[in-house]
């Protein structure tokens, strides 16, 4: 009885045996055997497609393109506020005739409007009557020059009459010069002490050539110095400012000849290229943003002040990096990121891949391709999709 349980334990284990290899050689030859047309490998890192599946599949090299490394902002445009004029009125008056209009193109010295002012008629009388009494005292003293050579009168009497003549030339320049801070020019004022009558308008003229950019002036209106709105402003609209605000954890990136280039909605097909020129030393406190400030220059007038801009601005130097088109890059569940690399357009080897910048509908590739190496530049997702199980 003990044989026969020995002999039935031999014969399973035979059995056994012989079935393991079988298995074993099964596995073996599947293994040595390709993956079909269209199947994926155990761990999802390969795939292998059909002839039709391949027609869907772009496959180029990947490049080296060039990165900028930038930052953006958005901002406005504004005058160059070293060449943007409020016009005030230096006394106060009631303005008698506007000459100029809003936008009106007008040169330094130009009359922009005049105004009665009671301190000008004062002045302009305080000057004829100045110039009356100087040509006085000249004249006495020229007289008592020549008695006093001819000693009609004594020492005493001739000074005083050069006394009296170099007072009235004093009063005479300080009159000229009360009237010259009404901006009468010395033509002017010879041509009002000629005709001895003062002028009631008191001329306001432009400091700048530029263009007028507002307007607030109206006859019978009454003026006072530096009471805004000043009756005309006057800009000088070749040389404008971008004005950018970056935000407060941008702004350590940020320094002074930094380039940067603006868009303006108003001209998508223009750039306008400039250079930091300066940067608030402030974070205002509401918008906890930090003002950055380029100039521009633009004698065809294109822009305007008080546009909205968009800034980029370039941080730091260019570099050349492998590239890869942002169709030939996909983020895997686990959120890697993944490229599809081939050598014959059928069989694609997933490879994860670090990305940096991303500028021109390009990935800028830090490692895992190098440049050379074919890859799948449009139709990756599909792939993933057949690796993973996914949609196709």
């Amino acid at each position: 009885m003990r044989r026969r349980v020995n002999l039935w334990r031999s014969a399973a284990a035979a059995i056994a045996i012989a079935s393991l290899g079988a298995w074993l050689g099964a596995c073996s030859k599947h293994a040595e055997e390709p993956p079909p047309a269209g199947s994926t490998a155990p761990d999802t890192k390969h795939v292998t497609l059909t002839d039709a599946q391949s027609k869907a599949i772009h496959v180029g090299p990947v490049a080296d393109q060039t990165f900028f490394y930038t930052k953006e902002a958005v901002g406005s445009i504004d005058y160059d506020e070293n060449l943007a004029v409020p016009v005030f009125t230096p006394y106060p008056g009631r303005i008698i005739k506007a000459y100029v209009d809003l936008g009106d193109k007008v040169v330094k010295g130009q009359v922009l409007y005049t105004i009665e002012s009671p301190d000008f008629l004062q002045a302009e009388s305080t000057l004829i009557s100045a110039q009356a009494t100087y040509d006085q005292a000249h004249s006495a003293a020229v007289r008592a020059k020549r008695l006093y050579a001819d000693q009609a009168i004594d020492q005493n009497d001739y000074e005083q009459a050069v006394a009296t003549e170099a007072g009235a030339d004093g009063a005479l320049k300080a009159a000229r010069q009360a009237v010259a801070i009404f901006g009468m020019s010395a033509s002017e004022t010879d041509a009002l002490i000629a005709k001895h009558h003062v002028d009631p308008a008191l001329v306001i003229r432009s400091p700048i050539t530029g263009v007028i950019t507002a307007r607030n002036a109206a006859p019978g209106l009454l003026e006072q110095p530096g009471v805004a709105p000043a009756p005309y402003s006057v800009a000088d609209t070749t040389n404008l400012w971008f004005i950018a605000n970056v935000t407060e954890d941008d702004s350590p990136a940020f320094k002074t000849g930094q380039e940067l280039d603006v868009t303006v909605d108003a001209l998508p097909n223009r750039v306008f290229k400039s250079k930091i020129t300066a940067m608030a030393a402030n974070v205002d406190p509401t918008t906890h943003r930090v003002t950055v400030r380029a100039e521009i220059h633009d004698p065809g007038h294109e822009l305007r002040a008080g546009m909205l801009a968009n800034f980029v601005i370039h941080t730091g130097s260019p570099v050349a990096s492998p590239a890869v088109p942002l169709n030939g890059v996909v983020r895997e569940g686990d959120g890697t990121m993944s490229v599809w690399v081939t050598t014959d357009g059928r069989h694609f080897e997933r490879r994860t891949v670090q990305i940096g910048l991303r500028q021109n509908q390009y990935d800028q590739i830090l490692a895992g391709v190098k440049s050379g190496e074919t890859i799948a530049v449009d139709g990756a997702i599909f792939l993933s999709n057949l690796a993973f199980g996914g949609p196709t």
